[in-house]
């Protein structure tokens, strides 16, 4: 059966002599905790005091820990204290086990207001910095695309097709049915409302240029930033961190480039493609909740549809989708390269990149809301 560890006090004079032994490590830590705990009470009066570590058959960080806390302790009650017989193993590991306090900040007075217009002012200039950052990105870009321009033979074709099929028809399934249930609910909701005044066709007016000029491209922007933009930016991210991209510029190839002018393009043609599906599916839902719903039939609907609704209703979705598609590529290209080496910053930039993205989106549909209003588009 193991030994306890224990400990012995002798006095002499105004000295006071700590004889240690048996094993001082972590398996005992509580029995020590309590030898120790005594020692100061033990000390008492005494001027002077020794820590003889002779007995000791084992010594391990968390016994040199404890003992060296205890001669700091006895220190600090004015008593010289001074260890004795320590085996010349046992020096460093006391040396290194090293027992310090931290000393605590002074607590600050807390001005709430001026601490809510600092966050303001920092968020500000962080979203100005985040801007022009992007803007800088765009350039690059810009120039990595004339150069593959002016040298077809440098375009990398098969990345792109690769992208297309990842972007726009893996998302296909996802955006048709939020657009359809979306449609659904907005001819349920608006067929109710105008029951009222017995309008009920005027149901259809809302579905259509509601769905063609805003819904069908703002909610497939929104979903593409979530799907297609978090894993831009999640896969730049883990190269990133793998150093790949460094690899890149050692091979003499320029990541922009490589990565990031295929993905940029490739969501540039996705999104008017999805945006038209999307207006499709959105308009088929909301026929059909008018046939079940409100009782208009196919035929009315779509006479009524062709009567409210202009083609340049139709233009004005699509036009605003390959800007969006820039945008969500840009915030998902810079986040993802602005990724550090953990695991911690890749999640942190592929949450900032969906929520950059999704408010940009909603922030230049509004640009465009005002000025298609103003031109009278």
């Amino acid at each position: 059966m193991p030994q306890a560890p224990r400990f012995s006090c002798d006095f002499n004079e105004d000295a006071v002599r700590f004889s240690l032994a048996g094993p001082w490590t972590i398996d005992s830590t509580a029995v020590i905790e309590r030898h120790v705990a005594s020692f100061l009470a033990k000390a008492g009066g005494a001027a002077r005091a020794v820590l003889d570590l002779g007995g000791i058959d084992r010594l391990d960080t968390s016994g040199a820990l404890l003992i060296d806390r205890t001669r700091q302790d006895l220190d600090s009650h004015g008593i010289d204290t001074r260890v004795e017989n320590l085996r010349p193993e046992y020096e460093i590991l006391l040396a290194e086990a090293h027992y310090r306090t931290f000393p605590t900040p002074p607590r600050q007075r807390h001005f709430y207001g001026r601490e809510i217009l600092a966050d303001i002012g920092e968020s500000i200039v962080s979203a100005g910095r985040d801007v022009l950052h992007a803007v800088s990105f765009l350039g690059e870009v810009v120039s990595a695309l004339a150069k593959t321009l002016a040298n077809p033979s440098r375009f990398r074709g098969t990345s792109l097709v690769f992208h297309i099929e990842t972007f726009a028809f893996r998302s296909v399934p996802i955006i048709a049915l939020i657009n359809f249930l979306v449609g659904c609910i907005i001819a349920q909701r608006g067929i109710y409302q105008l029951q009222r005044f017995g309008a009920t066709t005027y149901a259809v007016d809302l579905i259509g240029i509601l769905t063609l000029r805003e819904l069908g491209v703002l909610l497939t922007s929104i979903m593409i930033a979530g799907r297609s933009g978090s894993a831009i930016t999640a896969e730049l991210g883990s190269m990133k961190m793998r150093e790949e991209i460094d690899a890149l510029h050692v091979m003499g190839m320029r990541p922009v480039e490589v990565l990031i002018v295929p993905r940029l393009i490739a969501l540039m043609l996705s999104l008017p493609l999805l945006t038209f599906i999307a207006d499709i599916a959105g308009l088929f839902g909301g026929l059909l909740v008018a046939w079940g719903y409100g009782g208009i039939s196919p035929e009315s609907f779509m006479i009524r549809l062709q009567n409210s609704v202009e083609l340049s209703d139709f233009f004005v979705g699509l036009i605003k989708a390959p800007f969006m598609a820039l945008v969500i590529g840009l915030i998902a290209s810079v986040e993802g390269l602005a990724v550090e080496g953990s695991a911690e910053s890749l999640g942190r930039k592929v949450t900032a990149s969906v929520v950059k993205s999704i408010f940009t989106v909603i922030v230049i549909d509004g640009v465009f809301a005002m000025f298609f209003s103003a031109v009278r588009f």
